[in-house]
């Protein structure tokens, strides 16, 4: 029997198939936070070269990335200072909440009323937790960083006013990525801190070092605050190198330091949310870790053929101004890592994304 179709069955259809084209758009409006929702109006970023966008690059320092290959695949293959062959963490963080495509350095550029409403970077290049980790490679410090924080303030507040300046902190995600150099760099390359410290003394040293900076860019008004740990050290390519691996595996020892500083920093971390969370204060652990070992453990699932060694190359000198005028890596997409500290544009997209996921109770 051939069914009959009424007016008013076919207008349940239609708002049957309207239900399932708009809900996902309903949900994004009302679940902010997610790929497309718009609860944050900016992003600021603190932390050494892996977020670092250009703010080193008219500083007197080997820690810059403002020239070739740098940036090869970057919009219009221009070398910004980005640590990378592409976009950086910050980028990708501010464009997949919505704010904006690219997130700016803070110094060097010509930035404009909206560029500070959105948000800026802040970060230093072979900066860290540890004075002398900054002292060594003549970046700015963490408390340098907090410094040009107080000057965007000011700067802010002169343009807006004091209480729109506030409502910005207040509805920005604050991030902070810094410690790997103080490890690598302090501790193991240049044993500096070896003599004064041994592993767990150092690593608590560090820990107290980036609470103190946590809460007081808290007190400077950052309400959301994502705290990154830092990645299995020992399995960049400059130190798989320094390892001496004869089968490229990845440092042991190294790693057990990022855990031992991640594994006390989380802890440190869930202590402020006891504490602040009830003056309308968030602060969130974000793991790097083990995303980033993912990819160097399943390469093939996300893509890559080269896991231990750097596109540029794989020793300590293979990166920042010991690469300049490096020959193009035009195979980039199957690296993890760009040179023998940093990830590729592609590794930081894909550890993004896990990023964002694993945050979503802060982001909603």
């Amino acid at each position: 029997m051939a069914s009959v179709m009424t007016c008013s069955s076919i207008g349940l259809r239609a708002h049957v198939w309207l239900l399932f084209v708009l809900l996902p758009v309903v949900l994004v409006v009302l679940l902010p936070g997610v790929h497309g929702g718009k609860k944050f109006s900016a992003v600021f970023m603190f932390g050494d070269s892996i977020v670092d966008p250009g703010n080193n690059n008219h500083r007197l320092t080997e820690a810059k990335a403002n020239f070739p290959p740098y940036g090869q695949d970057f919009p219009g293959g221009v070398a910004t200072g980005r640590f990378s062959n592409g976009k950086v963490p910050g980028d990708f963080l501010a464009s997949k909440l919505g704010v904006k495509e690219l997130l700016p350095p803070y110094l060097g550029g010509d930035l404009q009323l909206n560029d500070l409403l959105t948000g800026v970077a802040f970060p230093s290049g072979g900066s860290g937790y540890d004075p002398l980790t900054s002292t060594l490679s003549n970046a700015m410090s963490s408390a340098d960083q907090l410094e040009l924080f107080r000057d965007y303030k000011e700067k802010l507040t002169a343009l807006v006013g004091e209480e729109e300046m506030a409502r910005v902190l207040s509805q920005a995600f604050f991030f902070t990525a810094m410690g790997s150099n103080d490890i690598l760099n302090n501790y193991f390359t240049l044993p500096l801190r070896r003599k004064e410290y041994d592993l767990p003394s150092y690593v608590d040293f560090l820990v107290s070092s980036a609470i103190n900076f946590t809460t007081t860019l808290n007190d400077m008004g950052a309400k959301t605050i994502g705290f990154v740990g830092v990645p299995p050290l020992g399995c960049c390519p400059s130190q798989i190198t320094l390892g001496g691996s004869p089968s490229r595996e990845c440092d042991p020892l190294r790693n057990q330091a990022s855990e031992l500083f991640n594994s006390k920093m989380s802890k440190e971390i869930d202590r402020l949310n006891a504490e602040r969370n009830v003056y309308g204060s968030k602060f969130a652990y974000v793991d790097i870790y083990y995303n980033v070992l993912d990819l160097i453990l399943n390469p093939a699932l996300y893509g890559f053929k080269e896991v231990s060694e750097g596109c540029c190359g794989s020793t300590v000198l293979d990166a920042a101004i010991f690469i300049a005028y490096h020959s193009a890596c035009p195979n980039a997409i199957d690296y993890i890592f760009w040179d023998g500290f940093h990830p590729t544009e592609k590794a930081y997209d894909i550890v993004v994304d896990k990023l964002i996921q694993q945050s979503t109770q802060y982001l909603m």
